[in-house]
C-alpha cells in the first residue's frame, strides 16, 4: 500500500509524458496566498527522492536557491549587468572580452550548483597554457566575483571558485621600458629638440604622461634648500591626473593632491 507522506515533506509522482519522476516540495505563499513550489526530477524514484531532500533541507537551512537549471553563462551575465557599476567603460569593455572568451566558452553551459573545484582546476589548467598569468589571475578573478554575486542573491549556497588558486600562465608580453642604453640614445637624439626638458624629466622622474602635460616652469624646483634642516632635493609638484570617478583604478596607484618628486 502506499503510504502518503505527510505535510511539508513533498510529493513524487511519475511523468507518463517525460519518462521521469518529478519530485515537488511546496516552499512558501505569496502575498495572495498562492503556492510556490519547487521541482526538480530523476529518471529514477531513488534519484528524485534525493532532490527532494536536497530541496526540502535548503529551505529548512533558509537558503532557497534558483532550480538546477541556473548556468555559469547566466550567472557571468549577470555580474557583468549588475556587478560593475560605476567602473569605466574601457573596464567593462575588457572584462567582458575576456570574460565571453575565457568563461563562457568552456564552462558557460555549467549548471552553478554542480559546479566543482575540479572542474575549476581543470578549466584553469587548460586556460593557463594559452594566456599570460596576469590573464589568468583576472578570469580568475571574474568568475569568482559573479559566483559570490550570485551566492549573495541565494543562487547557490558555496563560491568553489575562491578555493582554487590559478596556476603560473605564459610570459607576459616583452616590456617595452627603456634600458640605459635606448635612455641614453634617446637623450642624445632629443638634445636639440625643444621637446628635451620634457623627455630628460619624463626619464629622471617616472611622472604620468598626463601629469607631465600639464606642468608648468614654475612647478618645476631646479635648486632645492641644500641647507634646509634636513636638506630638500631639487624637486617638481604633481598634481593628481583627473580620472574617472576622480581616482585612480587601485589604492596603490593614489598620489597625494600634490607630489614632490626628486628630479
Amino acid at each position: 500500500m502506499t503510504v502518503r507522506r505527510s505535510r511539508g515533506e513533498g510529493g513524487l509522482h511519475w511523468d507518463e509524458s517525460r519518462q521521469r519522476w518529478i519530485a515537488t516540495a511546496t516552499i512558501r505563499f505569496d502575498g495572495r496566498g498562492k503556492r510556490i513550489t519547487r521541482k526538480a526530477s530523476g529518471t529514477t524514484k531513488t534519484a528524485a527522492k534525493a532532490k527532494l531532500r536536497e530541496i526540502l533541507r535548503d529551505h529548512e537551512d533558509g537558503t532557497t536557491v534558483v532550480p538546477g537549471y541556473y548556468t555559469v553563462r547566466e550567472t557571468v551575465h549577470d555580474w557583468l549587468t549588475y556587478g560593475l557599476s560605476g567602473r569605466a567603460p574601457a573596464t567593462v569593455k575588457n572584462y567582458t572580452t575576456i570574460a565571453e572568451q575565457h568563461i563562457v566558452g568552456p564552462l558557460g553551459a555549467h549548471k552553478l550548483r554542480d559546479l566543482s573545484a575540479d572542474d575549476v582546476d581543470r578549466w584553469l589548467k587548460a586556460e593557463s597554457r594559452s594566456v599570460s598569468t596576469r590573464t589568468l589571475r583576472l578570469m580568475h578573478s571574474i568568475l569568482s566575483r559573479a559566483v559570490t554575486h550570485a551566492m549573495a542573491r541565494d543562487k547557490v549556497k558555496r563560491n568553489v571558485v575562491s578555493v582554487c588558486s590559478p596556476p603560473a600562465g605564459q610570459p607576459g608580453r616583452r616590456s617595452k621600458s627603456l634600458d640605459l642604453a635606448q635612455a641614453g640614445a634617446l637623450l642624445d637624439a632629443a638634445e636639440a629638440s625643444p621637446l628635451h626638458a620634457y623627455i630628460v624629466l619624463s626619464l629622471l622622474t617616472g611622472a604620468r604622461t598626463e601629469e607631465l602635460r600639464a606642468l608648468r616652469w614654475e612647478d618645476v624646483d631646479l635648486a632645492g634648500q641644500p641647507e634646509a634642516s634636513p636638506p630638500t632635493p631639487p624637486s617638481i609638484s604633481v598634481v593628481r591626473s583627473v580620472r574617472i570617478g576622480g581616482d585612480t583604478k587601485t589604492r596603490k596607484s593614489r598620489r597625494g593632491h600634490v607630489r614632490r618628486s626628486g628630479v
